[in-house]
């Protein structure tokens, strides 16, 4: 029998078989004697033990499309960030941050801006503008309305997806709609900090059809710029590719050095400014990183 990982705790495995249900299932032996730990997002084969129960072991992990280190999950194939449009503010650093982590895994990115039964036209507009051209589909949501829900669905329709985003922007509210029996905990939002409180404390993914997975994560509050070296981020952010060799040094990391055809494209309007002022922020942090 083949099937995906949907959950792990504490040494079991909770297997999804398409069309037979889950299965509590246990690892053999020999994956500790050749150091693989299954991981969530996993295809397997396993053995039935019991029907009835539903209880079986994994004898087999089938090869993975892709790891993920944070989270370890696998065979993801996109990614959907999800923010908050109003009430918490959208944090843009940290958003552009989860776009360049997501373009290290090569993971086609959705966007997703929610609550925004609690903003107005021009605030969607602006974030349009800035994301236009980030090389991610970015879309508009409200749990409360609907709005956009049935256009999310159709995104996510064939593929496993790794949801993130800080908390309290209202991920487990999007689950609760996307997903058929499952009553996702909703975090309210701390007036004295601003922020959501965690909700989501595992890895899980959850079935949205037979050949369509959302897998959650425990909330993000802060990420790192995952890239080593200061001089490579640039790759990063899909807004320069088409600058790249167009400025007058070879090798032109766009932040200190004169005739730089993206400084230029800033100054015309061709590269968002929000986009290009968090790529020069990240920039330093990664130089500031390595004089430590």
């Amino acid at each position: 029998m083949q099937g995906k990982i949907i959950k792990g705790i504490a040494g079991f495995y909770y297997v999804h078989a398409a069309g037979r249900g889950t299965y509590e299932c246990k690892a053999k032996g020999g994956f500790r004697n050749q150091n693989i730990k299954p991981l969530v997002g996993d295809n397997v084969e396993f053995d039935i033990v019991d029907e009835e129960k539903f209880l079986g072991n994994i004898v087999k992990i089938l090869p993975r499309s892709s790891q993920m280190i944070r989270p370890a999950v696998a065979n993801i194939d996109q990614a959907l960030l999800v923010f908050a449009i109003s009430f918490p503010a959208p944090n843009l650093r940290l958003l552009d941050s989860f776009l360049v982590m997501m373009e290290g895994y090569e993971l086609p990115t959705i966007i997703c801006f929610n609550k925004i039964d609690e903003s107005d036209e021009p605030e969607l507009e602006r974030l349009s503008r800035i994301y236009g051209k980030s090389g991610s589909r970015v879309i508009f949501t409200s749990t409360v309305t609907g709005e956009g829900i049935e256009e999310l669905r159709e995104l996510l329709a064939g593929h496993t997806t790794a949801l993130a985003g800080p908390s309290g922007v209202g991920k487990s509210s999007i689950l609760n709609a996307l997903v058929e029996d499952v009553h996702m905990e909703t975090g309210s939002i701390s007036d004295k900090i601003g922020r959501g409180r965690h909700t989501t404390r595992h890895s899980e993914v959850f079935v949205l059809d037979d050949e369509s997975y959302i897998l959650d994560t425990p909330g993000f509050t802060s990420l790192s710029v995952m890239v080593d070296d200061k001089s490579k981020l640039r790759f990063y952010i899909p807004e320069f590719d088409e600058y790249e060799g167009r400025c007058r040094f070879a090798g032109c990391v766009h932040v200190n050095e004169p005739d730089c055809a993206v400084k230029d494209a800033v100054e015309q309007g061709m590269i968002d400014l929000h986009r290009y002022e968090s790529y020069v922020d990240m920039y330093h942090e990664l130089d500031n990183n390595k004089k430590r």
